[in-house]
């Protein structure tokens, strides 16, 4: 059977010392040497040799605290430590019992609540008291002077005793809640890691799903495209092959219209956009493709000084990303413009002056929920301005903490 582990290893330790201690004394009352073989006999029967196994159970009980038992074996468990204190206390020779109920005390805090606990160390207490109040008897025939004397050192034992215990009960109790405040802070951080996890596994699959719906709604579109006016060109290349020629004049276009689709998404799924490229570089690129894919060259006015957070970086990266593309898709816009401005916060704006659209209707798409989760994520605000044919305008705000660093 395996033994359970200690609730805090250090207090273990200690309990071993003190009961290493008691069993020393005890041991060091059986004859050495030159005794009659009898007289050992006679002394191993006696109290202080049942006193060690009595001690080696007390001590073996200490690996098995019932912490997460049911009441009734609590009790049991700690009538049966009470029952071999009083067992190794029975006789007048042994004066380390105290030792034994500080060790009750401080395993009653593992195995009691604090009002629990303290019922065990009244009990401690008291038989303290009881034990120092036979002692007191014993000494009736010493001059009263001598008795009062011995009166006033029991007493002011009793009230030390008691007020280690106390301190002792509180001492304990304060270890263990700061250890189960600690194990409890390991779990929550360990689910907090979980969902973190879970959350950044199901962005990604987010992520791969738009990327494969746009795959299919441009790629596919396009070379579908593509293969019908292929065909279409093939079909007239004896019959009419000036129309041919015009058929496979649109499929280039459409096949560079593929190109771009596919390189456009092959960006997309990288995993740092912003590796070894500063924020501008980065949107300088996104500018450039844009340029390059719609004929539209967006102004841009980029005021920022000090370093950014990644992940700032990261998600301005990204809405202006999907808000290009958005642009670029459906918009029918002939103008943009991307401003990035710091004051007391981060402001990014990315607007057009395309058809615009009905926000009560076209609020739900994953594009723009993407653009407002990457901000809320990071305690900033996403705000849509447009109107059917009055353009389209995206706001992100972020908060900012103190610069950095000057670039």
């Amino acid at each position: 059977m395996k033994i359970p582990q200690y609730p805090i290893r250090f207090l273990l330790y200690l309990e071993w010392i003190l009961l290493a201690i008691i069993a020393t004394s005890e041991a060091l009352r059986f004859p050495l040497s030159g005794s009659p073989r009898m007289h050992f006999w006679r002394e191993a029967s006696g109290i202080p040799f049942f006193n060690l196994f009595a001690l080696a159970a007390f001590g073996a009980m200490g690996f098995i605290l019932p912490r997460n038992k049911q009441p009734i074996y609590k009790i049991i468990y700690s009538a049966v430590e009470i029952a071999l204190i009083l067992f190794m206390s029975s006789g007048r020779s042994f004066r380390l019992f105290p030792i034994l109920c500080i060790i009750l005390v401080i395993r009653n805090c593992f195995i009691f609540e604090v009002k629990a606990g303290s019922l065990v160390t009244i009990f401690a207490f008291a038989f303290f008291v009881l034990k120092q109040l036979e002692r007191f008897n014993r000494w009736s025939n010493v001059p009263h002077l001598e008795r009062e004397r011995l009166a006033f050192m029991l007493l002011s034992s009793a009230l030390l005793f008691g007020l280690v215990l106390v301190f002792l009960q509180l001492l304990v109790n304060a270890v263990i809640s700061e250890h189960n405040s600690r194990e409890k802070l390991a779990i929550a951080h360990e689910k907090l890691r979980q969902y973190s996890l879970r959350i950044e596994d199901i962005a990604t699959l987010q992520e791969r799903n738009r990327i494969a719906r746009e795959i299919h709604d441009s790629l596919g579109h396009y070379l579908t495209a593509l293969n019908l006016h292929l065909e279409a060109a093939w079909k007239l290349r004896e019959a009419n092959p000036a129309e041919a020629m015009e058929f496979l004049a649109d499929a280039k276009k459409l096949g560079s219209k593929s190109l771009e689709a596919v390189r456009q998404s092959v960006a997309a799924m990288r995993s740092d956009p912003l590796e070894n490229l500063s924020l501008k570089e980065a949107i300088a690129t996104l500018i450039e493709d844009f340029h390059k894919s719609t004929n539209i060259l967006p102004n841009s006015s980029i005021d920022i000084d000090f370093s950014l957070p990644n992940e700032v970086k990261t998600a301005i990266y990204r809405i202006v990303q999907e808000a290009l593309t958005n642009i670029a898709k459906y918009s029918e816009a002939t103008e943009a413009k991307i401003t990035i401005l710091a004051t007391t916060d981060l402001q990014l704006t990315v607007e057009d002056n395309g058809k615009g659209f009905n926000l009560e209707q076209n609020t739900t798409g994953f594009g723009i929920q993407g653009m407002r989760e990457r901000a809320l994520a990071l305690g900033g605000q996403f705000q849509i301005v447009t109107a059917p044919k009055k353009g389209c305008k995206i706001i992100a705000k972020f908060p900012l903490d103190r610069p950095k660093s000057i670039r």
